[in-house]
């Protein structure tokens, strides 16, 4: 049997062409295949090669850079930029390559960036996992952003693919370099940063100068590849940049049997601005999906249910075991489910176990004055329910249920403000 650890370290060969020409109704793309030649552990290659595997050390994988060419259909012109992000990536930009890169460590970049393109009101961190955030957030400075969506999922965050819209500078290199993480990718890195955060050897640090002009490409198009088992493929655009500032939300209004439900509280300037984070941080989670914010930082992440409701009561068990990790790790320095396992063996004190679990319980994880931010629209009260129960007091969502009138109900009961987008966020 093939060594376990060792066909992590491997770089598989692929046999994939060094161009892609596709025409689509005699328009036609035409892609160059990105091979490296860099460093891959101790040892510089000898040739040049691609993408360490795909999303499983058994798989061959291939990058493809657009070098020529544009589609158009209807009015939309697609693949219409100026300049590049992660296909475009050259050995220059890999100021410590770590191990060769693979498909999972850039398309995590990627959803980072498709986020991140909304969000340059001040400086901002996304930590991707699995292509999905497990933390974003803005902030003062770098460093702050980096500490509030990192401590949203800090043990997600471990091995993930950080990326950030300012310069790496000394200061968040210092508050980074305690943890581990598979990249760091920034538009820019200080020379004192990058010796900081070499104390990882296999660590990625990616420079991507283009993120410095990141927000030209909220408007910009492309077409989705989906490739069937049978060798159908399914096509589709990406969704247009339709809510740019609060005006492009409407307060939660239905009719049902004749009369009209509305909302009664309109969102605070705070929960405006936590909805339209929410709302685009919500772009980038994979469905059926629901995560609360608070600060202008993601409290917790819930990805990939099938039910409604379901998505909302995992985000909330996520935000209650994360608190308590946090507040255990901060004061302990070690997780809090290995402090709990110690206490209940009496190598700890019985009494820090329950005082930090009544804190979780009196600050509801920190949920309290958060809002929830859903990709599709609510079919029962049931959802909202549960998130205005732990604290939530801001809601938005796409609306067009059937019972939107029951949810609008729901938020008026207790005070909560609730907007529709007119928009879902399904991503799969």
């Amino acid at each position: 049997m093939e060594d376990i650890k060792g066909m992590y370290k491997k770089v598989v060969k692929d046999n994939f062409p060094d161009t892609i020409k596709i025409d689509m109704g005699g328009q036609v793309l035409l892609y160059r295949k990105r091979v490296w030649n860099i460093f891959d552990g101790d040892e510089k290659c000898d040739v040049e090669r691609g993408l360490r595997y795909g999303e499983n050390p058994d798989q061959p994988s291939a990058l493809y850079e657009l070098i020529n060419g544009n589609i158009i259909l209807g009015d939309v012109r697609f693949f219409d930029f100026d300049g590049g992000l992660v296909s475009k990536v050259t050995e220059k930009d890999m100021l410590q390559v770590g191990k060769h890169p693979g498909k999972i460590n850039l398309t995590d970049v990627d959803n980072a960036l498709n986020i991140m393109k909304y969000l340059d009101k001040k400086p901002a961190c996304a930590i991707l996992k699995h292509n999905n955030p497990c933390g974003a957030a803005y902030g003062a400075s770098s460093a702050e952003a980096f500490e509030k969506a990192f401590w949203c999922d800090r043990i997600a965050a471990f091995g993930g693919a950080v990326v950030f819209t300012r310069a790496m500078d000394v200061e968040t290199a210092k508050a980074m370099v305690p943890y581990y993480f598979e990249v760091i990718c920034a538009p820019d890195f200080e020379g004192g940063a990058i010796d900081i955060l070499k104390k990882w050897k296999n660590l990625r640090l990616l420079q991507i100068k283009d993120i410095e002009r990141l927000q030209s490409f909220k408007s910009k198009r492309y077409v989705d590849f989906k490739s069937l088992m049978d060798g159908g493929l399914v096509l589709q655009e990406s969704q247009p940049f339709r809510i740019k500032s609060k005006e492009d939300l409407r307060p939660a209004e239905a009719i049902y049997k004749g009369q009209t439900y509305k909302i009664k509280r309109t969102p605070t300037e705070q929960e405006y601005d936590d909805m339209l984070f929410g709302w685009y941080v919500e772009s980038g989670v994979s469905s059926n999906s629901a995560l609360f914010v608070k600060g202008e930082a993601t409290v917790a992440i819930g990805t990939g249910e099938q039910d409604r409701v379901g998505v909302v009561e995992i985000a909330v068990f996520k935000a209650y075991t994360k608190f308590m990790d946090k507040e255990v790790f901060r004061k302990f320095g070690v997780p809090y489910a290995v402090f709990k396992l110690e206490a209940q063996k009496g190598l700890r004190k019985m009494e820090d176990l329950i005082e930090i679990e009544k804190y979780t319980r009196e600050q509801k994880a920190g949920l309290l004055g958060s809002v929830i931010v859903s990709d599709g629209f609510f079919p029962f009260r049931d959802g909202v329910d549960a998130a205005i129960k732990e604290g939530a007091t801001g809601v938005i969502q796409p609306g067009g249920s059937e019972r939107d009138f029951e949810v609008i109900e729901a938020c008026n009961e207790s005070n909560v403000s609730m907007v529709f987008t007119g928009q879902r966020l399904f991503k799969h």
